[in-house]
């Protein structure tokens, strides 16, 4: 009897309209990765402000942490926010090694996490998990795209630097994934490291044609003044990533990334009414241009928004909420969104290069795709279906 009454409650309270929706944001507010986890929240703030702070119907309340880039304090708001405070989805980290970390306590809880960021190659594979979506990409891709375009345009000889944690490997495992020329080294750093004269030193000395570096944040501005600064950009053509080349870098940088490729699958130039808008209010309410991480956290808004809206409010309706997430029923600023079998963007990446625009800002520009439609490397082993 006990147990039927159980069942009944159970089923009743799923088909009850919540009076509001609470989101943990967890974030990286403060340390060498800390611009990025203020474009994820402003990102988000903004698609909150565009949607009349509500998801579907309900009022939102986002109750924020800095994780700052440590895992045990990771851990330990996640604990907060799942316990204490009951947040109904959670969103926010920059760090797949603090994604890991948390991972499991998010989905024994059964509470939805759509990452605005970290996309580890774990989770997209056979540790893949039905509370775990990502809005942004695996974290391999950007890297492949790169990858590609510097054997396509022909250099033989490239260097890669990147962080000894899980996104590091991925990023190199990714770029050798398309790249078929020499390698002359992987250099990996210490993560938050700032000084980069041994690493510099050991570039000069093997003499590459090119050099790929994965640096996110206070990083890769480091790297790439000192990189200028010891005359090595005179000789060997700088490549990275989107996130190693993005507004808050070449904010602090300068001219000195005039001309730097990378890639990305997102531009503020795209040309589509939702990134319209969300560029115009991005630059309105925070003065400057969004970078790839702001446009992730606005979709993980829209993502949500639309899932709330697909279950009618209903979100103890785990299931049927799932679905909705799936369903990625949401307007993208990068155009259309789906999601492959493990929850990850199937998505076109984007070559750009840093330059003036017509306003003589030094910002990317879009170039051309180096990917359709392209789906991570590692979707064949996560067995959801």
């Amino acid at each position: 009897m006990l147990l039927a009454l159980s069942v009944g409650w159970t089923a009743h309270a799923a088909d009850e309209v919540k009076a509001g929706v609470k989101v943990g944001m967890v974030t990286t507010l403060s340390g060498p990765g800390a611009s990025l986890g203020v474009d994820i929240r402003d990102g988000f703030n903004l698609g909150l402000k565009h949607l009349g702070n509500k998801f579907g119907n309900l009022p939102v309340e986002v109750i924020s942490g800095d994780d700052q880039q440590n895992p045990d304090a990771a851990k330990q708001l996640v604990d907060k926010m799942l316990k204490k405070d009951k947040v109904d989805l959670m969103t926010g980290i920059v760090f797949s090694n603090l994604m890991l970390a948390v991972g499991p306590t998010i989905f024994n809880s059964k509470t939805y996490y759509v990452s605005a960021n970290a996309g580890p190659s774990q989770y997209a594979g056979e540790q893949c998990n039905p509370y775990f979506f990502n809005v942004a990409w695996q974290n391999d891709n950007l890297h492949e795209a790169v990858g590609k375009t510097v054997n396509d345009k022909g250099f033989k000889n490239v260097a890669l630097v990147a962080p000894n944690y899980p996104a590091g490997k991925d990023a190199l495992t990714g770029f050798k994934r398309y790249y078929k020329g020499h390698v002359t080294d992987e250099i990996y750093t210490k993560l938050g490291q700032l000084d980069y004269a041994t690493e510099l030193a050991q570039i000069r000395a093997q003499k590459p044609d090119a050099l790929y570096i994965f640096l996110p944040g206070g990083m890769g501005i480091n790297f790439i003044k000192q990189f200028v600064d010891a005359g090595l950009s005179k000789n060997i053509q700088l490549f990275g990533p989107g996130f190693s080349a993005d507004e808050d870098v070449i904010k602090a940088v300068g001219a000195p990334m005039l001309g730097m490729f990378n890639s990305s699958q997102w531009g503020h130039d795209m040309d589509n009414p939702q990134n319209k808008r969300f560029v115009a209010d991005f630059l309105k309410d925070y003065g400057r241009l969004p970078s790839l991480y702001a446009s992730q956290g606005y979709d993980a808004a829209m993502l949500m928004d639309s899932a709330v809206r697909g279950v009618k409010g209903k979100i103890d309706d785990k299931a049927a909420l799932g679905k909705a997430l799936r369903a990625a029923n949401f307007k993208s600023v990068r155009g259309d969104f789906r999601f492959n079998h493990n929850q990850y963007p199937i998505q076109n990446y984007y070559l750009r290069v840093i330059g003036k625009d017509s306003q003589g800002r030094i910002t990317n520009r879009l170039l051309s795709p180096v990917f359709t439609n392209h789906s991570d490397a590692y979707a064949a082993a996560c067995k959801m279906q």
